[in-house]
């Protein structure tokens, strides 16, 4: 049994205005899950990118705009959507405050395939 500290973990800029904190991946000998929080100034987000495994999408505080395979949908507080493996997706932050997202892949490392290819692929493995 290993206990995991939250308060003791990082925050990390990914980009302007999104800042993750990684609670649970391969680096504290997760075996088949990645599971993070984002907190997203007014406007920002992740752009369009895909992961080859299946991911939920969990609206903690605020409200996000998330396109799936094209199309969009709002998500408010206490609400998530699962995202398929392999499905073009996104979101946005579209509240006035910071909009705070878990997500959860079934995965222990976190790797995108990003629309932009200025986006960093990002990996967390031990």
């Amino acid at each position: 049994m290993s206990l995991l500290d939250h308060e003791t973990q990082p925050l990390e800029q990914w980009r302007e205005g999104v800042m993750t904190l990684m609670r649970v991946s391969a680096l504290v000998r997760s075996s088949q899950l990645c599971i993070f929080e984002q907190f997203c100034d007014p406007g920002l987000g992740a752009p369009i990118h895909l992961h080859a495994v299946e991911e939920v999408l969990e609206v903690m505080e605020g409200e996000a705009e998330i396109t799936l395979r094209g199309e969009s949908l709002t998500l408010r507080a206490n609400q998530s959507i699962v995202i398929p493996a392999g499905a073009r997706h996104g979101f946005r932050n579209i509240g006035r405050g910071i909009l705070k997202v878990r997500a959860t892949l079934a995965s222990p490392i976190f790797e995108a395939s990003y629309d932009d290819r200025a986006e960093q692929s990002r990996r967390w493995i031990p």
